[in-house]
């Protein structure tokens, strides 16, 4: 089994959309919740606070500097995410086309290495002491 994380991602507009019809959002989200309670592949989900109340740190050349929100030209937005662990990522991303959303949403679907796995060249992770085989 392997975990991925379904990342949330929107835009001001599809916030608001949400925010729009949030008591009927909730209650499909804790419904979709259950379903994967039920199915065993439920490990966590959690949502974000509205971008405007948070802070964005950028580092650079010097010491860091803190910007609060809301943040300016900004495109998309990280709102949330639910992990599951699965067999596959294809699995991960039936359970991605599954999570209640408004449409002009994202899921972002992405793997969750384990504790034994460590990056290499190419960005890709492979157990602690193996190789990937790639030149």
């Amino acid at each position: 089994m392997q975990k991925y994380m379904l990342i949330m991602r929107g835009t001001d507009e599809t916030n608001a959309a949400m925010m729009a019809r949030i008591d009927e959002m909730m209650a499909t989200t804790r419904q979709f919740i259950e379903e994967m309670v039920k199915a065993g592949v439920y490990v966590a989900a959690e949502g974000l606070d509205d971008p405007g109340q948070g802070a964005v740190v950028h580092f650079g050349d010097g010491a860091p500097v803190v910007t609060d929100g809301p943040y300016g030209e900004t495109r998309e937005l990280f709102g949330g995410y639910f992990t599951v662990e699965v067999a596959s990522q294809q699995e991960a991303v039936e359970w991605a086309k599954r999570v209640p959303a408004v449409p002009g949403s994202k899921i972002e679907v992405r793997r969750v290495p384990g504790e034994d796995e460590v990056p290499e060249a190419g960005g890709e992770f492979v157990k602690q002491g193996e190789s990937s085989g790639r030149a």
